[in-house]
């Protein structure tokens, strides 16, 4: 026997009194959600059915699994609903507020409790026994059908709040999931992302799918381009050429911005003619582009400029049988382009 069950306090007996078995008892019940609609005869026979109990802070209700013989509506006070996270630990899911009733799915569908309900105030909570609930149901039929059709009301808008809540969680955790593997700048993957999913093709058993090339690219002297004209505009041809480079991506290749200027694409099943083609396409369209960025920094007016890439290229397992040794190869070609006089295709040798 829970201590809830304990004889009444003077407190709660002079409640019961004065609430319930008063017209302004009967007034303070219309106003709960599950009985508005009830008239005032019908709200003296649920009253004279309601027990008041007295629950101290921290004290439990129910617990989950717990058989459910009652349904409750909080008079006075906030309960907190639990339940088990797979290692037992309680997780919090929703608060129980002044008006509020809970524990009515147990006596309909004679399920065990599917939460644990504790009181994180002293409370106050009018019980009606299930054995009663069905008694007023079968002699009250009229009653009964307002009680059932308000549940079934509450019910669907708790649900549909609950499912737009889960909704934005999901929303959220796809958002969050998002900035975890993605450049914020550019759109384009991060390292963190290229880094795990060539180790995924690297680990793979299937020789075929070990196959892939790296192309390593950055900027020709995109320091002079922050230096004229700021830094928003270095901001401004750095995303403009990330917009290119995705738009030669097929499904599976990967566009990768490392930092600054430097980028990263992993073409999965590639050889190396294919890459090579896919390099040439991609400089030469940087190098045709006409990027607008303003004229000075803090400028309204806006100029065109022109910027140019380098591109390094290696492929596995030719070159390499990590993505270490990978990420090396192609970033020597990358090198050799430079030292070749920039603005061209490098492969590594």
């Amino acid at each position: 026997m829970r201590k809830y069950n304990r004889p009444l306090s003077g407190e709660l007996k002079a409640m019961n009194e004065e609430i319930l078995n008063t017209e302004t008892g009967l007034s303070i019940l219309s106003s709960f959600p599950l009985l508005k609609d009830l008239s005032a005869d019908e709200l003296v026979i649920i009253k004279d059915a309601l027990i008041p109990l007295s629950i101290n802070k921290n004290e439990t209700i129910f617990n989950e699994g717990d058989a459910g013989n009652d349904m409750f509506i909080q008079f006075r006070g906030t309960l907190s609903a639990y339940a088990k996270h797979e290692d037992g630990s309680p997780h919090h899911l929703f608060n129980v507020h002044k008006t509020e009733f809970f524990g009515e799915m147990s006596i309909i569908t004679k399920e065990p409790r599917s939460v644990t309900i504790v009181a994180s105030e002293d409370s106050i909570t009018l019980k009606l026994r299930g054995n009663d609930f069905y008694r007023i149901i079968e002699e009250h039929p009229a009653i009964g059908f307002k009680l059932l059709r308000k549940i079934g009301s509450i019910q669907t808008e708790w649900l549909d709040y609950r499912s737009k809540t889960f909704n934005d969680l999901t929303r959220w955790g796809e958002t969050a999931s998002r900035r975890a593997i993605t450049d914020e700048m550019t759109g384009l993957h991060n390292r963190r992302y290229l880094h795990e999913k060539a180790k995924e093709l690297f680990d793979n058993t299937s020789e075929n799918l070990r196959k892939m090339t790296m192309l390593m690219m950055d900027l020709d002297k995109i320091h002079g381009v922050n230096d004229r004209y700021g830094t928003k505009a270095g901001d401004i041809v750095i995303t403009a050429v990330a917009q290119i480079v995705q738009s030669y991506m097929r499904p599976g290749d990967i566009a990768s911005r490392l930092s600054g200027d430097e980028f990263a694409v992993l073409l999965p099943v590639t050889e190396l003619d294919y890459a090579k083609e896919i390099a040439e396409l991609i400089r030469k369209t940087i190098e045709n582009k006409q990027i607008e960025v303003p004229e000075a920094p803090g400028s309204a007016e806006t100029v065109f400029i022109n910027t140019r890439t380098s591109i390094g290229i290696a492929i596995a397992p030719k070159d390499a049988n990590t993505l270490e040794e990978l990420e090396e190869a192609s970033d020597a070609a990358l090198r050799k382009a430079k030292e070749n006089g920039r603005n061209r295709i490098e492969v590594y040798s």
